[in-house]
């Protein structure tokens, strides 16, 4: 989730009326243009803008062949307002060199085709296993694993739940999941409570915006009976000083069984943010040692400031909607 849209919360609040939404869900994109590796999410974003097709190095290789061998693919799942390059710029080249196949899809976009995580989450997770199931076959893998960020995380989450994918999936890791919504900025409650607020909201930043909101019927549904499903594994990481989902303990998975990991709980100089927890390399080591638990690996840790990076991505997000507009 852009902090940009997140702005805009408190002026739809008070201009809020009653208008149509009819969002459909588009088809998914599949980038395919190698772009450079990125340490931040700013210039992600800022390449992202201008080079819409691009793509991780590593991701979506049709030659990619794993080591070892036996290794699943993983798909990786972006967030809210973004693309395949500007949420994984980071993690696709580790992972590349760590010797996995990635994959990712540009899913749910706006009607004008200008953004991506847009339209309804039980959509783009119809457009996840059509995606899933064609790296499947191209791979001629029986499984895979699942990375979602921000959105991502309840699009691969519902997909897995709800619509069969713990047949395939192996290991579901969710990095700043809004598994029980976010309050944006303490405004949700007076978008839900305003007749006509939820429905602006919507047809203004897409459905999957208004779904991500704490106690949505979509969540309620998608949490309905329990969070995981059995037979995957669940691996869930957030960060105390979110600044979208709120109270931060919204972010964790409440089942037995499932391993919630509280980034300052493993590094507590590391103040990561929402909008920069997918460049984080502690957040990346953790994803990395989720993925191969028997590989004995341990996540870095240095010091991140309170605050760190939320500027700049604030300014690059605002820059690209204002290209977009």
């Amino acid at each position: 989730m852009k902090f940009s849209l997140a702005l805009n919360f408190s002026a739809v609040c008070v201009a809020c009326s009653v208008v149509g939404m009819g969002v459909a869900s588009a088809a998914p994109v599949i980038p395919t243009t190698p772009g450079p590796g990125q340490s931040n999410h700013a210039d992600a974003i800022r390449y992202s803008a201008e080079n819409p097709g691009a793509v991780p190095p590593g991701v979506n290789d049709p030659e990619c062949v794993p080591t070892p061998q036996d290794s699943e693919p993983v798909i990786l799942v972006h967030g809210t307002d973004a693309t395949v390059y500007s949420d994984w710029a980071g993690l696709g080249p580790v992972l590349k060199t760590a010797g996995y196949c990635a994959y990712a899809l540009n899913y749910g976009a706006s009607p004008d085709g200008t953004s991506y995580g847009f339209s309804d989450i039980a959509g783009s997770a119809e457009q996840l296993k059509e995606f899933t199931e064609s790296v499947l076959t191209k791979t001629g893998a029986t499984s895979v694993n699942l990375v979602g960020y921000s959105q991502g995380a309840a699009v691969t989450r519902y997909y897995t739940n709800r619509l069969g994918g713990d047949a395939v999936v192996d290991k579901w890791i969710g990095i700043a999941s809004p598994t029980y919504g976010g309050t944006a900025y303490g405004t949700s409650p007076v978008l839900q409570a305003v007749p006509g607020g939820t429905t602006l909201v919507a047809g203004e930043f897409g459905p999957a915006l208004v779904e991500l909101l704490q106690g949505s019927d979509f969540l309620n549904r998608l949490n309905a009976g329990g969070d995981t499903v059995p037979g995957v594994e669940y691996t869930n990481i957030a960060t105390r000083v979110d600044e979208t989902i709120q109270p931060y303990t919204n972010a964790l998975l409440r089942d037995p069984g499932a391993t919630n990991i509280v980034i300052q709980d493993v590094c507590p100089q590391d103040n990561v943010a929402h909008f920069t927890f997918t460049y984080d390399p502690t957040a990346i080591g953790l994803v990395l040692a989720a993925l191969d638990p028997t590989a004995g690996i341990v996540a870095p840790c240095g010091p991140v400031p309170l605050g760190a990076g939320i500027l700049d991505v604030v300014i690059a997000s605002n820059q690209q909607l204002t290209e977009h507009r």
